[in-house]
């Protein structure tokens, strides 16, 4: 409709230039369409009216109907009162008690009036009581009117200001009063009429004053499919425009060096999951259209090697591939590993990080240009503009969220055609997450560990059990095994009972004298660093002290224990991606989660859950209903997490399926956007591509 919505929210009766000040730097509401959907976090049945007789303690809220029967007033020390008012039904006597506001209550309320009440009963001396009650004129609220009360989010600065849930309650009213047309519908007929979801209209208003659960229910429906459904949209029509837009190159045939390394070179046999994923590539580099997709598989399920024979197909139809890694170590442990797998195989192989400077750099550079560099390894060091190559036919982004969309962009433009890009991640995402994050992406899982690894046995200990622990390390190593011991802090702090690395260090010294210790943290100069992590490779500490460090790219297959401290402290994403650490070899590994004896329920379920399941897609899954997709990691490049206004990923998954279901028949039945019966939806995503959410990176 109506322009009304874009008015400045100044204007409106109740706010003023100081209100609207507040609203829009604490809430970012500026207009009326920006207030209309700020939504409420909870509702209040307040269409019941209890008698005094029937409160109980132990109820959330009540609402009572009477008259105050008379005031009384207590002193509280200096210049404070207490003011009770005794409030009767008729079916018994209840107390109203205010600690601040003395004056005014006394000021505004009158004995013998008849009120509505609303507050928490609790008991005080044999009597139930309302602290603080919203109270007001029976005649003035229509409670046929009233039913669910919402209850809106409001902040420490607006509470100061006056500007509570209840403030803004009545603005809202005040809003959705004056707009006495209907608001415009943003979803067809064909669209509402099968899935049978309310107006626009009716839901809008009913978010914020439904008068029973079934109303609200049905508000809450059309409004996050409606959120869902522009989001899959844009995603789909975004994908099928690339699609349209790019041709890829066609990779023909499978040459030497991928039959000469499947033939002489495989380490081990491929699992079932790698083949069917090496199919699915193979299928798309020789479609005609450029490859886009998410390769997910847990810590050690075998990726590296599957980007590698992708790269050597990349290589027998005569182009160039490259693999950029979020970090400099994860860089240099995958050029390691890509040349140890390869082995005598007359591929040049090359690494390209800030470190490399100089000759090397400009020898990796020129060979780059002359195509002579097949293979290159390398960090965002690659997207600068002095990196020019031949023929890059293949891109392979690993660890991808640590990478915005600008950058993974610069790397695509440095071919005259976009070439095929797989990306590739070791933290397993949910499927209703994936769906929207990487929306626009074909996705295949490796789910199964290459043959010979065993799974690791997870293990909770709390910290007065330390001694067996003990004993169980030396063992191990005595075995020949090494260990990690992961602190979630490096040094120690005032404001922390948390265990430090620096005091842990000098405690196993003394417990484990006749071992070898080493140290490894963030504060450490790279070099140092690296030099400490080589003495474990090589197997000359047998006791890895580190932080969190060592959560990625890290590859030692003889550490077999990876104990972490104040396990409690940790998300389980970051857990499970440390347990990754071990589990690398053909022995039994273990990983022991030490906590304090008093622990929450929300951690103890993280706990239990690392206990129960190697499986990182059921991890990833808990983690996002336990925190919510914007607190994963991984969410944070994709600019979805943070602007849904009422949907919830971890909980509407089925919603997320179904809005993903409906837009992908709209792209498939209208890909150029033309289709008059389609001109609505088209409409409304430009209009919503216009606001502030980004649009273009979950594109």
């Amino acid at each position: 409709m109506i322009d009304i919505l874009d008015q400045d929210i100044q204007y409106m009766p109740g706010i003023g230039p100081r209100k609207k000040v507040l609203l829009s730097s604490e809430l970012g509401i500026a207009t009326l369409r920006d207030l209309l959907e700020y939504y409420p976090y909870k509702y209040v049945d307040r269409s019941r009216i209890y008698s005094v007789k029937e409160i109980r303690s132990d109820m959330p809220f009540v609402q009572i109907s009477g008259q105050i029967l008379s005031f009384e007033e207590f002193e509280m020390g200096p210049r404070r009162k207490r003011l009770v008012a005794h409030f009767s039904d008729g079916t018994g006597i209840a107390d109203l008690v205010w600690f601040t506001g003395v004056q005014y209550i006394r000021k505004t309320f009158k004995v013998g009036q008849k009120y509505i009440v609303f507050g928490k009963p609790t008991i005080f001396g044999n009597r139930y009581q309302l602290a603080h009650p919203e109270i007001e004129q029976a005649s003035e609220l229509q409670l046929s009117q009233m039913g669910m009360q919402p209850y809106y989010g409001t902040t420490e600065k607006m509470k100061k200001a006056g500007m509570t849930s209840r403030a803004v309650e009545k603005i809202m009213k005040g809003m959705l009063e004056r707009i006495t047309v209907p608001l415009d519908e943003t979803l067809p007929p064909f669209i509402t009429g099968r899935l049978k979801l309310v107006s626009r209209d009716r839901a809008l208003r009913d978010i914020h004053y439904p008068k029973t659960s079934e109303d609200m229910s049905k508000a809450k429906l059309r409004l996050k499919f409606e959120e869902l459904f522009y989001i899959q949209l844009n995603i789909l029509r975004y994908a099928s425009d690339q699609r349209r837009k790019y041709r890829g190159y066609i990779f023909k045939k499978v040459g030497t060096f991928f039959n000469g390394f499947y033939h002489d070179h495989l380490p081990f046999p491929l699992t079932g999951a790698q083949k069917r994923v090496i199919k699915e590539i193979r299928r798309d580099v020789c479609s005609g259209s450029q490859m886009n997709r998410l390769l997910q598989g847990d810590v050690g399920s075998g990726k590296t090697l599957v980007a590698l024979m992708s790269m050597l197909i990349a290589l027998d139809n005569g182009f160039q591939a490259c693999i950029m890694a979020p970090t400099e170590i994860l860089a240099e442990q995958h050029l390691a590993t890509i040349r140890g797998f390869l082995g005598n195989m007359d591929i040049r192989t090359e690494l390209l990080t800030g470190i490399v400077k100089g000759k090397k750099r400009k020898a990796v550079l020129d060979g780059l240009l002359d195509g002579s560099v097949q293979i290159l390894v390398g960090t965002h060091a690659v997207i600068e503009e002095t990196v020019q190559f031949a023929n890059l036919g293949l891109v392979i982004v690993d660890e991808q969220h640590r990478f915005g969309v600008a950058q993974r962009a610069k790397l695509w433009n440095k071919s005259s055609n976009p070439p095929h890009v797989l990306v590739m991640t070791a933290t397993p995402i949910p499927r209703t997450l994936a769906m929207t994050i990487y929306g626009d992406l074909d996705v295949s899982v490796i789910d199964e560990l290459p043959p010979g690894r065993k799974p690791v046995m997870t293990i909770h200990k709390l910290n007065n059990q330390m001694t067996s622990l003990y004993n169980g390390i030396r063992q191990q190593i005595r075995d020949g095994r090494q260990v990690y011991m992961v602190f979630p802090l490096i040094q120690e702090s005032e404001k922390s009972d948390l265990q430090d690395l620096e005091n842990g260090y000098e405690t196993l010294c003394e417990v484990f004298p006749e071992f070898k210790i080493g140290k490894v943290h963030g504060k450490m100069k790279p070099a140092e660093k690296e030099a400490e992590m080589q003495k474990f490779v090589n197997r000359e500490t047998q006791i890895l002290v580190a932080t969190t460090v060592i959560e990625v790219g890290v590859n030692v297959p003889n550490a077999s224990v990876m104990v972490i401290l104040n396990a409690e402290r940790f998300g389980l994403s970051q857990l499970h991606q440390l347990r990754g650490r071990v589990g690398r070899g053909a022995n039994q590994s273990y990983c022991i989660l030490v906590s304090k004896p008093q622990l929450s329920k929300d951690t103890r379920r993280r706990i239990d859950i690392m206990c129960d399941t190697n499986d990182g897609f059921r991890i990833a899954e808990a983690d996002l209903k336990l925190r919510g997709p914007g607190d994963l990691e991984g969410t944070q490049q994709s600019g979805m997490a943070f602007d849904l206004k009422i949907a919830d990923i971890a909980r509407d998954g089925q919603l997320v399926q179904l809005a993903r279901e409906e837009a992908q028949k709209i792209v498939d039945d209208d890909p150029t956007c033309r289709k008059p019966e389609y001109a609505l939806l088209w409409k409304r995503l430009s209009e919503l591509r216009k606001t502030n959410i980004n649009w273009a990176a979950i594109s």
